[in-house]
């Protein structure tokens, strides 16, 4: 038997080529799963207060597949348009100063 026990190793370890990849799950990325599945939570809750205060079971079906839709619908768009980490980008831009003066070139020259 030419390479048994080597073969035997190799077919027993499979090769991951998912690394350091982002979380993906039906075209959504990274953050926005936790985002979609807090939503859904929220609907789950925002529901069951709907029928305990006495509204009727078709009309909370019917708020809670509106609100659903359209949380899925904003997600989604959020996760293709800002990508895995533009929507972090995007609220850390409100802390960046509007400009920044300097009155010589010295602070780029110094070696530290």
């Amino acid at each position: 038997m030419p390479g048994g026990a080597a073969h035997l190793c190799l077919m027993s370890y499979q090769i991951n080529k998912g690394i350091n990849r982002p979380i993906e799950f039906k075209g959504l990325k990274a953050q926005y799963i936790g985002y979609l599945g807090g939503g859904l939570v929220t609907l789950l809750v925002l529901f069951a207060i709907l029928y305990l205060i006495g509204m009727a079971v078709y009309y909370c079906i019917l708020i809670i597949l509106g609100l659903g839709s359209l949380l899925f619908y904003k997600i989604f768009g959020l996760s293709h348009q800002y990508g895995q980490y533009g929507l972090m980008k995007r609220h850390a831009k409100r802390y960046l100063p509007t400009y920044l003066k300097f009155n010589s070139r010295k602070l780029f020259y110094e070696k530290r």
